[in-house]
């Protein structure tokens, strides 16, 4: 590991070579896996397996100008019992909030769930970075033990990927023990080698995580970007030996694309990444999908409209 960092981030053309360097994507051939990959049929015991792993991998999400603490709070509580007439039923991984509403998360979970916030300029990346380093201070000392930062996609695209590399080492400093989440507004970086290269340079600088999109830009987390994304953690992971995670957000609607994404992570980076310490799935509607198939194969019918709260 120490030798790939140190060739690959020894001066900004050295990073530049590199990332240049890294193997190109054939789109035809991506998207086709990715269709291919999403119609594997999952069935009784193992859907029921699956749907309880995806709910488990949830970060359950509210990123509006809106929000409010009694909001955050019945989120929180939902997070923590996602289905209170069933003990069975999993918790959520963690609660996804903006910096000012970290410590009301905190407050209802305690120490049972993760409580992540977005920092750093979200969702355009576009301040000093004094300010993003002052925002990511604020958001941790508020109790949130992940930080979801995204990057300068005007950097990123101009070339300038030292800049982004340095803010990513400098963010990643000032999160502490908490775990870093990079995203990188795949739906911003227009190629499938632009999520490649991303991922490697978030990876080379610390990140914890891997994540496509804030969900305030469309395209979001598709099924392709997903696999491109989990193809290089798999390789990141062969040529340093450190694990990173991976966590699509935006898009997601019904327990059926989760499920899709199970298969994807299985197929393309293997059984370690099916963990909510390696994959999170960013979301806010999908978590009641996945209650509602959840009661339809414990009691053979859908529940009414009325099974699941309306976040």
């Amino acid at each position: 590991m120490t030798t790939l960092l140190s060739e690959a981030t020894g001066s900004e053309s050295a990073l530049r070579r590199f990332l240049s360097g890294l193997p190109g994507v054939d789109q035809v051939g991506a998207e086709g896996r990715a269709a291919t990959l999403a119609t594997r049929s999952i069935k009784t015991t193992a859907k029921a397996y699956a749907l309880d792993l995806a709910i488990s991998m949830v970060d359950l999400t509210t990123l509006e100008g809106a929000d409010t603490p009694g909001k955050v709070r019945a989120l929180a509580a939902k997070a923590l019992r996602p289905d209170p007439t069933d003990p069975s039923c999993p918790a959520a991984a963690a609660v996804c909030v903006y910096p000012d509403l970290a410590a009301t998360a905190r407050a209802v979970v305690g120490d049972r769930l993760h409580v992540a916030s977005v920092a750093a300029a979200f969702p355009s990346g576009r301040s000093s970075l004094e300010v993003k380093l002052r925002e990511v201070a604020d958001a941790t000392a508020a109790g949130a033990d992940e930080i979801d930062m995204v990057i300068d996609r005007g950097a990123f695209l101009t070339g300038r990927v030292q800049q982004v590399f340095d803010e990513i080492v400098a963010v990643k400093q000032a999160c502490g023990p908490a775990h870093l989440k990079v995203i990188l507004e795949t739906g911003e970086l227009a190629t499938y080698d632009n999520v490649r290269r991303a991922s490697w340079l978030a990876m080379l600088a610390g990140a914890d995580f891997i994540k496509t999109s804030t969900g305030k830009v469309q395209p979001a987390a598709t099924l392709p970007v997903t696999m491109v994304m989990l193809e290089a953690v798999r390789d990141f992971r062969a040529a340093t030996g450190r694990q990173v995670g991976v966590k699509p957000a935006g898009g997601f609607r019904s327990a059926k694309d989760a499920v899709r994404h199970l298969v994807v992570i299985n197929e393309v980076a293997g059984p370690d990444w099916l963990d909510p310490d390696w994959f999170r799935i960013g979301a806010s509607s999908l978590l009641n999908d996945l209650l509602l198939q959840r009661q339809k194969m414990a009691t053979g019918a859908y529940s009414g409209p009325d099974y699941v709260s309306l976040d």
